[in-house]
């Protein structure tokens, strides 16, 4: 009689780590420049996202939720208060357009997306990075991205 055996345990997957980021941002485009600051919250397991664009002394963009219950664009100068069920259904006014928490991730940590370049990077990865694009009215714009602090795993 061979002897019952248990089956392996199964890994656990390791805990979800949220990232926390603070970048410089600077802006050009049709409606003009800016500089500010963004800082972002992320917890890729749950696609939890809180990010905040401050410029001009004041926040300009609000963007929060997570992947089980929609997300919430503010942009108050434009008049923007939108929900939807994915990121990628919301118009990212300022930033890259992304389609979840994982690829904003990937933009930010690996610098990976359309028109997205590298300008300089350190042992995190991208220190600074560049997108240049099209707003929704098809107009050239660009956005500079200086990593400020970054808080969680590469």
């Amino acid at each position: 009689m061979m002897p019952l055996q248990t089956p392996p345990a199964a890994a656990a997957p390791a805990p979800a780590v949220p990232v926390r980021a603070q970048y410089g941002w600077g802006y050009s485009g049709a409606g003009g420049e800016g500089t500010g600051t963004l800082n972002l919250l992320m917890e890729p397991a749950s696609g939890h996202l809180v990010a905040e664009l401050h410029g001009l002394g004041e926040r300009l963009l609000l963007l929060e939720g997570d992947r089980a219950s929609g997300y919430r664009l503010q942009v108050p100068r434009q008049k923007v208060d939108q929900r939807a069920a994915t990121l990628a259904e919301l118009p990212l006014p300022f930033l890259p357009q992304v389609a979840s928490v994982e690829a904003l991730l990937r933009l930010l940590r690996d610098g990976e997306g359309p028109g997205v370049s590298i300008l300089k990077k350190d042992a995190l990865g991208p220190l600074k990075l560049h997108w240049q694009g099209r707003d929704p009215q098809g107009k050239d714009e660009q956005v500079w991205l200086s990593r400020k602090r970054w808080d969680g795993p590469k």
